[in-house]
């Protein structure tokens, strides 16, 4: 073990850790600690039973989010942690004498090893706000100067729906950094807010599919060459939409996506290659079941991140669905994830949840969108004339569900497996529930409004 001592003249002076609180008066105060400070205070007794530890050995779990189901521990390493942190300090083209963002939770991924990874590897300054406000993400990036900003999930949405304020452009950001942010609104943050760089990076914390977008091209998560595709061995593969199940040839193996095709992205795993490894988790059943095998030769193997993605002629690549999320209606798949996005656009950025119910003897699921609407605000006409235009017939939700809470894990992905599993039964479901009649509006869905439905009476 090498003494605090040692290791001090080594780190850039400038480390340090910012945490700043809301008060009870409403208004930020901060405190600044050294982390030189605190390394002189620590215990300099060699702890006992310890082994010289090295890359491949485990150094924490990091919990899935659990969207889907349950969270599970994923297995990380040193070499992981220091690769997922410089790939992204490399790619994107951080600084050291950049100051960072984050009002995301440290035990995450995001957090805890892209952003506070810049501080413990890179020595750069790292601003930490323990929980996220929307009102208060730019004011806080102009109060401490910071230059690199992060965002996941539903975070920019969020911040997109605030009312206009002076701090919306008085910031010094270069760049924000994250995942989740659509399409349907990355154009009207990075106009609103003036933003001069996004980095919309894509990966799983226990995958080895880790890609991100450098060039600003609107809505990609990613770059893959298509003229020297062997450069990074990732690939999209058809696959069941519903299942996630690669779809393969007569020869038994995998087929690849052509462009414009959805498919499951893999990544293919290079016994000895610790960035090309996947390490799974805790539960081994858990990992077995992200692998697939004989992928393009026999013998070999893929992480299978269950993702459903696109990659246009040139290699960008997009995001589309998660498998089992995408549902099929009146011949047609069906992206959750984009219908999502418009009903919250359609709704005031507010959030939405969009999946598909069954409907007795129809096939296929038809579409429902739950969205909050704690305020009793939701202009369900605006919503139905807004989707019309925007979406094709077989995409419109059939049902919508007005919600008085979400909800959301804690880096603010939207949970559905719930409100899936209720269906759209009134007289189960307290919320306010209403269906899309042939005219195009929704109305009222009461129990003989659904009993119809039930029994065929009234046609989708």
């Amino acid at each position: 073990m090498v003494a605090v001592e040692e290791i001090l003249p080594t780190m850039p002076s400038s480390v340090s850790l910012y945490q700043f609180n809301d008060a009870a008066n409403g208004k930020c105060q901060s405190t600044a600690k050294d982390l030189t400070t605190l390394l002189l205070a620590a215990s300099k007794e060699t702890p006992s039973g310890i082994q010289k530890p090295t890359h491949h050995d485990q150094l924490l779990y990091i919990y899935t989010s659990g969207t889907t189901g349950l969270p599970k521990a994923a297995v990380i390493t040193h070499s992981r942690y220091i690769f997922i942190a410089a790939a992204i300090h490399n790619l994107a083209d951080f600084k050291q004498n950049d100051i960072f963002y984050t009002p995301l939770p440290l035990y995450h991924t995001a957090g805890g090893v892209m952003n506070a990874g810049q501080a413990i590897i890179f020595g750069a300054t790292v601003v930490i706000r323990k929980k996220f406000s929307a009102s208060g993400y730019f004011p806080d990036c102009q109060k401490y100067k910071c230059t690199v900003a992060q965002y996941i999930g539903e975070m920019c949405r969020y911040v997109l729906a605030t009312p206009p304020s002076s701090s919306d452009r008085g910031h010094q950001l270069r760049l924000v950094f994250g995942n989740g942010l659509r399409p349907q609104i990355w154009p009207q943050f990075v106009e609103r807010f003036g933003i001069p760089r996004v980095a919309e990076f894509y990966g799983a914390t226990e995958g080895n599919t880790n890609i991100v977008n450098i060039d600003n091209t609107v809505g990609a998560i990613g770059f893959v060459s298509r003229i020297i595709p062997a450069v990074y061995p990732i690939s999209i593969i058809r696959a069941d939409p519903a299942t996630g199940e690669p779809i393969r040839g007569r020869n038994g193996l995998c087929q690849l996506c052509k462009p414009n095709e959805p498919g499951v992205f893999i990544g293919k795993i290079l016994p000895g290659n610790p960035s090309r490894a996947f390490l799974g988790y805790v539960d081994k059943q858990a990992t077995d079941k992200k692998i697939v095998r004989n992928v393009f030769k026999k013998g070999d193997s893929a992480f299978l991140s269950g993702d459903l993605l696109i990659a246009d002629e040139r290699g960008n690549l997009f995001f589309k669905d998660r498998t089992g999320d995408t549902f099929r209606w009146k011949g047609e798949n069906v992206s959750t994830t984009e219908v999502e996005a418009q009903v919250s656009n359609m709704a005031g950025y507010r959030d939405a949840v969009v999946y598909g119910v069954e409907i007795p003897n129809l096939e296929g699921r038809a579409g429902m969108a739950a969205i909050l609407d704690a305020d009793h605000k939701v202009d369900l006409q605006a919503l139905a004339d807004g989707l019309r235009k925007a979406l094709p017939s077989y995409a419109r939700p059939l049902f919508v569900r007005l919600l008085t809470k979400v909800d959301m894990t804690g880096t603010y992905k939207l949970k559905k497996l719930d409100l899936q599993n209720d269906g759209f039964n009134p007289d189960t479901i307290t919320d306010r529930l209403y269906y899309l009649t042939p005219k195009g509006q929704y109305e009222p869905l009461t129990a003989d409004v659904y009993g119809k439905i039930c029994s065929g009476e009234i046609r989708f």
